[in-house]
């Protein structure tokens, strides 16, 4: 009785021990680098969408959008800044497109000008991003997740609709982040496990992502565009 007692007592001991390893593995933190990883898995395939963000430090406030067609080497990008702290309020609009590394800005009458201010703000070209995710590195435009996976500390959150779309909140504290910075959210697609929504500390910013793969319609220069082609990793 006794040495069948002890052999129950060990049994169940081994099953309690697998299934807190069990959990630990996943719900740990070693589960959400395992999750960002097929995230950062399911980027490389990726060869359209749009991103937009919303910023409010204070009195001022940012948005801005951008239109990414790998296929087409085709950037598009629109930014709107204000500033109340002023009188009167300052405001600053730009429409702009790079084709092929050729930037194109659109005039207030709906015409097309080689750029005003000598620079792009978009960021870089089309084909820039498409190389990065292609490579499983970051865009810096689309949530940095290969840095999150080295430096972050990855919770997993609750499920949620971002634009129609059901994801999974996943908080990232990111070990020796500056300060105001270090607290992400990301909202990974239950399904295509691709980020539909990023957060960050700062003035409350919010970054909105959207259209994967999908044909994008974007107004660009007559002429400018050559036919679609493929972008070489």
């Amino acid at each position: 009785m006794g040495d069948r007692y002890w052999l129950w007592t060990g049994a169940r001991l081994l099953v309690a021990v697998a299934i807190v390893a069990w959990a630990g593995s996943y719900l740990g933190t070693g589960s959400g680098e395992k999750d960002f990883q097929k995230t950062l898995d399911a980027m490389k395939q990726v060869h359209s969408f749009r991103a937009s963000l919303s910023a409010n430090p204070g009195t001022q406030r940012d948005e801005a959008l951008w239109e990414v067609d790998c296929s087409r080497d085709l950037l598009h990008h629109q930014m709107h800044f204000t500033d109340t702290s002023i009188n009167p309020p300052a405001e600053m609009s730009r429409d702009e497109t790079v084709i092929a590394g050729r930037e194109y800005d659109r005039k207030g009458d709906g015409s097309w000008s080689p750029p005003q201010y000598g620079y792009g703000m978009s960021g870089g070209s089309a084909a820039s991003f498409c190389r990065k995710l292609a490579q499983g590195t970051d865009t810096n435009l689309l949530p940095e997740i290969a840095t999150m996976i080295r430096r972050g500390i990855i919770q997993k959150g609750d499920k949620k609709t971002v634009n129609g779309v059901r994801c999974r909140e996943y908080l990232v504290t990111m070990k020796g982040g500056t300060s105001g910075l270090e607290h992400d959210t990301v909202c990974i697609g239950l399904e295509d496990r691709l980020p539909y929504e990023l957060t960050v500390d700062w003035a409350h910013s919010r970054f909105s992502f959207s259209d994967y793969n999908a044909s994008l319609q974007i107004d660009v220069p007559e002429g400018a565009l050559k036919p679609a082609s493929s972008i070489s990793n």
